[in-house]
């Protein structure tokens, strides 16, 4: 989409058929870029995190089931086998040729740097492999990993360091045992820019105990340090965690899918077109998912927000937000 060079602000075709027309899509950030496409592959390198390991605490958050997804299992694969099983599915769907290592499950900077280094390497070894995408949590970014990303980056890689914040919230953060702050996300954020990394910051909506008023509030905050990348998802409750516990009880209700459409539209209209948009909505294997049963279906997802942000007559960028308080 093309963008009013006055404004900045995503200039709304007459005729729509994508939800490309209306956001800054990750799949459009790396066409513009690189000419082609590029698509992610999520690889389970078998971390853990400082909320599992008795580091931080046990258990993890209480939504958390990284089988919901990770597609590797208890036992993955070598990453190049991983790598492969991906290319396969990516081919026949899009023709792409080119990918982007998705460190996915767990925290994948928790390691010892020369481990790290290795992992990394054995991804990047594939020359079809054009980065690496690093998933992991804002207290587990020292500097000497921060270091190693800028040198890839450096070194003609995509790189970027995906921050799970969920909430800007610490009484979110504590309700849902994360483990961590808002302070730390800050300084992750501030040592990620130093090194010239590009952030990409995941968000929830529909967390215990939050309504939309919460998810404009933590997005103002993450836009006013600096971000280059958001990805929003919706809370769904999964087989084998605490949060299942909780809906059983009734102690949690989720979002409904119109819910969750308006207030991501809210996001999308309220966020800079030059923030890339790399996931709207986040899926279960309906084996594992419990509730809301719409977070199987993607496409069903992507299209409502697609239809509600032509109805609006909006898309991203139309209505900066100006009108929240950040109060973390």
């Amino acid at each position: 989409m093309k963008s009013n060079t006055q404004t900045g602000i995503l200039a709304i075709p007459a005729v729509t058929s994508t939800l490309a027309d209306y956001v800054h899509t990750f799949g459009q950030y790396v066409k513009k870029r690189y000419h082609e496409r590029i698509h992610k592959i999520a690889i389970d390198a078998a971390f853990t995190c400082p909320n599992r390991d008795g580091t931080k605490g046990r258990g993890g958050c209480s939504f958390c089931n990284n089988a919901s997804f990770s597609p590797n299992g208890l036992r993955p694969a070598p990453i190049a086998m991983q790598l492969e099983s991906g290319r396969r599915v990516i081919r026949k769907r899009t023709g792409a040729r080119r990918y982007i290592a998705y460190f996915q499950a767990y925290s994948n900077t928790y390691a010892d740097i020369d481990k790290l280094r290795s992992i990394y390497d054995e991804a990047l070894e594939q020359p079809d492999v054009a980065g690496l995408s690093v998933g992991t949590r804002p207290d587990c970014v020292p500097d000497e990993v921060l270091r190693l990303l800028a040198d890839y980056q450096c070194r003609g890689y995509e790189v970027w360091l995906e921050l799970g914040l969920q909430s800007s919230f610490d009484t979110t953060l504590a309700r849902v045992n994360r483990g961590h702050d808002f302070a730390d996300y800050c300084r992750a954020v501030r040592a990620a820019h130093r090194y010239g990394l590009k952030v990409c910051t995941h968000l929830m909506a529909g967390l215990p105990g939050e309504d939309k008023s919460h998810v404009i509030t933590t997005l103002h905050c993450v836009l006013d340090r600096g971000v280059e990348g958001l990805k929003i998802h919706p809370l769904h409750v999964v087989k084998g965690t605490r949060l299942a516990n909780e809906w059983r009880r009734g102690d949690y209700t989720p979002l409904l899918l119109d819910e969750y459409v308006d207030t991501v539209c809210d996001v999308i209209e309220m966020t800079s077109s030059h923030v890339v948009f790399h996931r709207l909505t986040g899926t279960a294997p309906i084996h594992l998912l419990l509730a809301p049963l719409w977070c199987a279906k993607k496409w069903l997802v992507l299209n409502a927000i697609r239809d509600e942000l032509k109805r609006r007559g909006t898309c991203q960028g139309s209505r900066l937000l100006t009108d929240a308080a950040c109060t973390a």
